[in-house]
């Protein structure tokens, strides 16, 4: 395993387990199947209405909790009640402290939501703060208003879509990029693109290895998602291999500006007013 060093001091895996739309039963055992292939680095949100079950993983996956990575999402209509919000998510995880804590969408108060989260660093509840989906100009507010720094920003980021700008400007000011739909969703189109198979077979590594090492090697964080446990083991391979600066530069010729989800205001606004009981769930 790579790690990133945090402007925090602390020390982050490069690739964890992404647990979004693994539900149940499915999300305990990918925890814990994870953890037995090497993986420390767990991330969940209170939205995938799945945090009992994966700290039901956490709690039977047999690693110490100070040996795992764990981060942890705060909703949009939770964040004028952060405290709570995180107390909730804990409690279903089963820990009392996050090692990532995230605001998870640019709507509503989300300063009012860094504030809490401030609280929470300085109570030893958080131990670094990040933001999802936010835009470089939107990062820059908390870079300006705040203490504590965001020390990761995740993104879409794929190879139709690398966001090498705001990874640039993250970079510049000490903050990590982390990858969602690191492998386009699963599309088979960019599973199967001449490039990425012609570096699979040469390098002998699956299209989706080949993608996550190019992932690696731009400087991104990766949550690869799955329950299959094949998927899983085959997802941490890739760190005994390196792409060529060419193939790195044949890879980069895939980059269209695509993205795979565009948020509209209107989905933002949903986001701000849903509000579940997230005790319901598995």
């Amino acid at each position: 395993m790579e790690y990133f060093t945090l402007n925090t001091g602390a020390l982050m895996p490069v690739l964890g387990l992404g647990t979004s739309n693994i539900l149940g039963k499915d999300a305990e055992e990918a925890v814990i199947t994870a953890v037995q292939y090497g993986y420390r680095h767990i991330d969940t949100a209170s939205s995938y209405l799945n945090e009992k079950a994966v700290g039901r993983g956490i709690a039977r996956c047999g690693v110490p909790r100070e040996d795992l990575f764990i981060t942890v999402k705060v909703w949009p209509s939770d964040y004028t009640r952060v405290e709570k919000a995180v107390e909730g998510s804990f409690r279903r995880l089963g820990i009392d402290y996050a090692d990532m804590l995230i605001v998870h969408h640019p709507v509503g108060d989300y300063y009012a939501c860094w504030q809490s989260f401030e609280k929470l660093v300085k109570e030893g509840k958080a131990r670094a703060l990040g933001l999802s989906n936010f835009s470089k100009e939107q990062i820059a507010g908390f870079i300006e208003r705040f203490e504590v720094k965001p020390a990761l920003v995740t993104v879409e980021s794929q190879p139709y879509c690398p966001q090498n700008e705001l990874r640039e400007y993250l970079k510049e000011n000490g903050i990590v990029m982390e990858a969602w739909y690191p492998l386009g969703h699963g599309d088979s189109r960019l599973l199967e693109e001449p490039v990425v198979l012609k570096l699979a077979e040469k390098y002998g590594k699956s299209p989706v290895q080949i993608i996550l090492r190019w992932h690696v090697q731009t400087g991104n964080s990766v949550l690869p998602g799955s329950k299959t446990p094949a998927h899983i083991r085959d997802n941490i391979d890739i760190f005994d291999f390196e792409l060529s600066a060419e193939d790195m530069a044949e890879m980069a010729k895939l980059d269209t500006g695509t993205l795979y989800k565009v948020f509209t205001d209107e989905m933002r606004q949903r986001y701000l007013r849903w509000e579940p009981d997230w005790d319901d769930q598995e």
